[in-house]
């Protein structure tokens, strides 16, 4: 198996939303092609990913130094033992002659072009990503479903909490149980009339987390723990700057609840250091890395292994991203769940067209690959990219 070209593209992700931190309105988001010269059923074995949503497009560095150096390698280098592009070795060959620190500057390209080779290494075996990396990373035959919640309750002009509470409504009758809304973009009395209108419809605080997108100063990070904590809400999401790690280990030991942060966190480094300098408990707190703005699904795995070791179990990792890649690490490495976002990031956001939830679970696709080709929209965009497939 060899690869033939890597291509990527910008594309807006074109949305109008906010949370506390940044709007929306310029974001874009790399969308990556590798080609292989494996066929498969008569067609060409291709593999896709994007950069997720958060993070704007990265080509520059991508055709830059990532592309070059791995069409550059010997082939037979990049191969596994069963003659099939090993996504562990291209990360190496990826990464040679670069300085160490500042990750996110190479994360997200190296971790986009890594998750395409994934999709293209579980293609050309004609497995669905989750069953190659459940047999890859040690959890075996990987569940048939997994919880998946939904990421809602955005900052919408002219909206308030009736128009919320309809919106938590139709997540309800779509099969969701949990929902996640956002905070900080208001002042706090004002979110704390829109939390309590959430759980008029909700009902159970379990069922409700919050995120503040990391936009909290410390005297803003306590005034919203200290709102929060008698909630007992699911989660409190990035309270504080990702590296702060000294804030959150103080709100960490003002807030008694669950804390989730992580999908601002790119290196195996910044993890193990908001495990130990930020106060996380490994009995309730949710980690939620990024797989593709993480160096790609090898790095994530090896950070999710070294979570257990901390002491936090799979059940509380929900990695960010609410689309196809995550969903494929979820079921695949037996994690707590995932997220959904409907009707928001454009072609980015959800699953395959024919995915449903069903009483707060997501039934595992069966397309090889990551499964991109179930979702017509974000498929026709990445099929630009690669006229053969026509």
């Amino acid at each position: 198996m060899r690869i033939l070209d890597i291509r990527e593209k910008a594309v807006p992700v074109a949305s109008a939303m906010r949370n506390a931190a940044f709007d929306f309105g310029e974001m874009t988001s790399s969308v990556v092609a590798v080609v292989t010269d494996r066929v498969v059923e008569g067609r060409p074995v291709v593999g896709f990913a994007f950069n997720s949503t958060g993070r704007y497009a990265c080509g520059a560095p991508m055709r830059a130094r990532f592309i070059p150096r791995l069409l550059a390698a010997a082939p037979d280098s990049l191969l596994d033992d069963e003659g099939v592009i090993d996504p562990e070795r291209t990360l190496a060959v990826m990464l040679k002659r670069e300085k160490p620190g500042g990750d996110a500057e190479r994360s997200v390209p190296v971790g986009t072009i890594e998750t395409a080779l994934w999709d293209a290494a579980a293609k050309a075996r004609g497995l669905p990503l989750h069953a190659l990396l459940a047999r890859r990373y040690g959890v075996g035959t990987p569940a048939t479903r997994v919880q998946c919640y939904v990421g809602g309750g955005w900052y919408r002009p002219g909206e308030g909490v009736a128009e919320l509470q309809e919106e938590l409504r139709r997540h309800r009758g779509d099969g969701y149980r949990m929902v996640k809304i956002k905070v900080g973009g208001l002042p706090v009395a004002e979110d704390q009339r829109r939390i309590e209108g959430a759980l008029a419809v909700l009902g159970d605080p379990s069922c409700l987390a919050v995120d503040a997108n990391g936009a909290f100063d410390r005297e803003r990070a306590l005034a919203y723990a200290a709102m929060l904590a008698p909630y007992g809400l699911r989660w409190f999401e990035e309270p504080a700057p990702p590296h702060d790690y000294a804030l959150y280990a103080e709100v960490a030991a003002a807030y008694g609840p669950a804390l989730g942060t992580g999908e601002n966190l790119y290196a195996p480094q910044d993890l193990r250091n908001i495990i130990r300098f930020g106060g996380l408990r490994p009995d309730r707190d949710v980690l939620q890395v990024d797989p593709p703005q993480a160096f790609g699904l090898a790095t994530f795995a090896g950070m999710v292994a070294e979570a257990e070791r901390d002491g936090f179990s799979r059940s509380q990792v929900f990695p960010h991203g609410g689309n196809q890649m995550s969903l494929a690490a979820v079921g695949g490495l037996g994690l707590g769940g995932c997220e959904s976002y409907p009707g928001v990031f454009g072609a980015f956001a959800g699953y395959a067209d024919d995915a449903r939830v069903e009483d707060g679970w997501l039934k595992l696709p069966d397309r090889p690959g990551i499964g991109f080709e179930g979702q017509a929209a974000l498929f026709a965009v990445m099929r630009d990219l690669v006229p053969e497939l026509a």
